[in-house]
């Protein structure tokens, strides 16, 4: 299997158009110094943008009248992304000097700056999902979808607080599988799950067939996911992962290589990413693109 060229470019277009919105929301903050630094540094010094690209992705699956609903939720989903990494990076988390190849927004800015650039990012991607950029056109938000990209985006993000406190209980220990499974469905997947039922709410009514295949997609990739990035850790290199690798070691963290060795957690990885396929199997060529962006998350290298 090797990565779509296609999927390359699918990324590229979700990173020009999420660094476009990401700038235009920022500029219409008023946020005093350092906290403007420390929340651009936070934001806009890059990442791979996976969480907006499955929101554009899944919002063009058909003829979207709604789909500035979706380029909020793409704003939204990549602000609580970069506040949970922000905060995830402090000394009394995971201690990390380096993201994304840049000194960590801590190590930038001083941890009570990281902390509080962290909070206002999580305010400010509700405050977004309510307004009205990119759609002034409309005389009015759409105020059920809304509600419903509200409610999904603050469940995940609970969720998501939740497996980080799993994961720190986890470290030193030998944890099961399934105890490793909830730690990640929760820190990792429900965030990447979010992005994508953000989206679908855009599209279809909630008794659409489509909704339930779409959430056990975005339930196997996100898994996926953090396999991947457990794989990379111990596989990886410093410079690639634009962190520092073999963290997970050094602070004795529960990681699939760990637990099954490396080759199994590879195999159980590309299991996964078949599910993902298979879920989405009814949507034919409407959903490629969704396929092509699993096939990169199962083998990109960092």
């Amino acid at each position: 299997m090797s990565v779509s060229p296609i999927s390359s470019v699918v990324l590229q277009s979700a990173q020009q158009q999420i660094q476009q919105d990401l700038t235009t929301v920022l500029a219409a903050f008023s946020i005093p110094e350092p906290l403007k630094a420390a929340v651009h540094h936070a934001v806009m010094i890059g990442g791979k943008r996976v969480r907006p690209a499955l929101c554009y992705i899944v919002a063009s699956l058909k003829e979207n009248p709604n789909y500035a609903a979706a380029r909020r939720a793409a704003v939204a989903v990549e602000m609580i992304h970069c506040y949970s990494l922000a905060h995830d990076d402090l000394p009394c988390m995971d201690n990390d000097l380096l993201r994304r190849g840049q000194p960590t927004c801590h190590v930038k800015f001083g941890e009570d700056t990281a902390l509080l650039a962290g909070d206002i990012l999580q305010s400010m991607a509700f405050e977004i999902l309510g307004s009205r950029l990119f759609d002034e056109t409309q005389p009015a938000v759409d105020a059920q979808i809304v509600l419903r990209q509200m409610q999904i985006l603050a469940t995940a993000s609970s969720k998501m607080v939740c497996g980080q406190v799993l994961d720190l209980q986890a470290e030193g220990k030998q944890v099961a599988q399934d105890a490793l499974e909830e730690i990640h469905r929760n820190k990792t997947g429900a965030l990447i799950q979010a992005a994508i039922m953000m989206a679908a709410v855009t599209l279809y009514q909630g008794s659409d067939a489509e909704i339930p295949l779409l959430r056990r997609f975005g339930q196997a990739i996100g898994l996926a996911f953090q396999v991947q990035d457990d794989i990379l850790d111990v596989i990886g290199d410093t410079e690639a992962l634009g962190k520092q690798a073999g963290m997970d070691a050094q602070l004795e963290k529960s990681t699939y290589p760990a637990l099954m060795g490396l080759e199994a957690a590879q195999a159980y990885a590309k299991e996964l990413t078949d599910e993902a396929f298979a879920a989405i199997e009814s949507f034919g060529e409407a959903g490629q693109e969704l396929r092509d962006l699993a096939t990169f998350l199962l083998l990109r290298q960092h």
